[in-house]
């Protein structure tokens, strides 16, 4: 008998959670070994039962799906991770890929695709509608054509803080003077998205209000 796929869903919608354990679980090569609502939950569930594959959802509350994401690929290198996305949540796929997401899945998908899908991921191909094809692309594009001057890590570095690429781009739009709302229409966000990043920044430079974190920027990026 060979051996059934182990899989972990994390999603705070708990129909669309209870939905797909059951259309996974109904297949013979597979099984769910453990369900999450948000990241902290799923990345305790991927160290008790070291699944092969995490069906992982970006927005969650605790720990959102990124950063799940992270920790889990630094631990377990090995555990295969689709990311459950829709069509607003492009800004998170590419900084998704960076931490190493295998596929991306749309939620509204149909259930034999889903299941297709999981299957193709497993056997080692990339996972990626056509959709979300063109809106990483659009993205890439963004990140690497603006007109503002690229942020060097250099001192952040010898500090022992490093900044993704994202927030490397709200540093700079910041430092610009840019209020949240501005950052989200430049970024083409929500500003519910822009102020979580904010405060991975405000967190890793170890302030707590804007006016410090533009200090202590300025003078890491002088």
């Amino acid at each position: 008998m060979s051996t059934k796929i182990r899989i972990v869903i994390a999603d705070d919608q708990t129909l669309l959670r209870d939905a797909l354990q059951t259309i996974i679980n109904l297949e013979p090569d597979m099984e769910v070994v453990g369900v999450a609502e948000n990241g902290e939950q799923a990345t305790e569930l991927v160290r008790r039962h070291q699944p092969d594959l995490v069906l992982m959802d970006v927005r969650m509350p605790q720990l959102d799906g990124i950063a799940a994401t992270k920790i889990i690929m630094r631990e377990f290198p090995d555990t295969m991770i689709v990311v459950l996305t829709t069509f607003a949540e492009d800004e998170y796929i590419v900084e998704s890929m960076a931490h190493g997401a295998k596929g991306f899945l749309l939620k509204d998908m149909p259930g034999e695709k889903i299941i297709q899908a999981l299957r193709d991921v497993y056997q080692g191909q990339l996972m990626m509608p056509s959709i979300i094809a063109s809106k990483l692309a659009a993205r890439i594009s963004f990140l690497t054509s603006g007109p503002q001057k690229p942020l060097t890590l250099d001192r952040t570095k010898l500090q022992g803080i490093t900044f993704t690429e994202r927030e490397k781009h709200i540093i700079q739009l910041m430092l610009d003077g840019k209020s949240n709302k501005e950052m989200a229409k430049t970024l083409y966000m929500s500003e519910g998205t822009v102020k979580n990043y904010v405060s991975i920044i405000y967190h890793k430079i170890g302030v707590k209000d804007r006016t410090k974190a533009i200090l202590c920027l300025k003078e890491m990026f002088s």
